[in-house]
């Protein structure tokens, strides 16, 4: 499912119009992403958290080369699943 057909099943459910629906959606990401970034995490009991993880640095290997590279630290966006969403897909 990509953005537009999410739009279109949120719109018949929540009979928004699909304009409304997707400003609605949009500020939902937006939110979340400014939340994630000031470090907070979301949650929506029954669906999942947002949060981010932090990733520390590491040593890799190029492999085309096979050369030995330092890989930085890092914060990464994640999606931990609710026992709601959990137990729907099962």
């Amino acid at each position: 499912m990509n953005k537009s057909e999410l739009i279109d099943a949120m719109a018949a459910k929540s009979g928004m119009k699909k304009n409304d629906t997707a400003a609605a959606l949009d500020a939902f990401i937006e939110a979340v992403g400014e939340a994630l970034k000031q470090g907070d995490q979301v949650t929506l009991v029954g669906f999942g958290t947002f949060l981010v993880r932090e990733r520390e640095a590491r040593t890799g290997r190029n492999p085309r080369t096979g050369a030995t590279i330092e890989i930085a630290a890092s914060r990464l966006p994640s999606f931990k699943a609710g026992k709601g969403l959990k137990d729907a897909v099962n």
